[in-house]
C-alpha cells in the first residue's frame, strides 16, 4: 500500500515524466511513484519520494547509510560512488549515487540511484523533523540522459506551506 509522506510538499514533474500509483507499478513503500516514458533494456527510469519522521538524532549520512544497509538486505551488491551534504543548517540537505547490481523482475541489472534526503520541520510542530527521500533509479547506460529531469525536479521541490492539516 502506498504510504504518505509525513509533511506536505509541492514539486513540479520534468516534462514527458508521468506520474503512475505506486502500488500498481511495483512500489508500495513509496508516496510518489513518476515514470519515464522511454524504457532502457526493458527496465523504466523512475523517481520516487518517500519519507519518514525521525525523532531519533540520527544524521543524514547516517539515514543515507540506513538506505544502502536496505537495499543490500533485498540481495543487491550497492557501491556508494558519491556523497555529499548539501544546504544550510536551517535546511539541511544530502546527495549521494549508488551503482546497484540487482536482479529486477528476474533480470540482472547495473543500476544506478541518484537519492536526495532532505531534513524538514513539520510546519504545524516544529519539533518534529521528517526527512523526506527523493530517488532517480535508472540503468547505468540510461542514468545520464535522465539525470538532468531529476536535478530539474529536485529543484522543485518545497514544503507545502498552503495544506490543509
Amino acid at each position: 500500500m502506498a504510504t504518505t509522506l509525513p509533511v506536505p510538499i509541492e514539486f513540479g514533474l520534468p516534462e514527458s515524466w508521468h506520474a503512475a500509483p505506486p502500488d500498481e507499478v511495483g512500489a508500495p513503500g513509496a508516496a510518489f511513484i513518476a515514470l519515464y516514458p522511454q524504457p532502457d533494456a526493458g527496465f523504466t527510469a523512475n523517481i520516487t519520494i518517500d519519507g519518514e519522521y525521525r525523532p531519533d538524532a540520527a544524521t543524514l549520512p547516517e539515514i543515507a547509510h540506513e538506505s544502502v544497509e536496505r537495499l543490500r538486505q533485498a540481495d543487491a551488491t550497492v557501491n556508494v560512488t558519491s556523497s555529499r551534504e548539501i544546504g544550510s543548517a536551517d535546511a539541511p540537505g544530502l546527495t549521494q549515487t549508488l551503482a546497484v547490481a540487482a536482479v529486477v523482475g528476474g533480470v540482472s541489472r547495473d543500476l544506478v540511484q541518484s537519492q536526495v534526503y532532505l531534513s524538514l520541520l513539520d510546519v504545524a510542530d516544529p519539533g518534529k523533523r521528517a526527512v523526506i527521500r527523493l530517488v532517480l533509479t535508472s540503468t547505468a547506460a540510461q542514468h545520464h540522459e535522465v539525470l538532468d529531469d531529476f536535478q530539474d525536479f529536485v529543484r522543485t521541490v518545497r514544503p507545502d506551506t498552503g495544506a490543509a492539516s
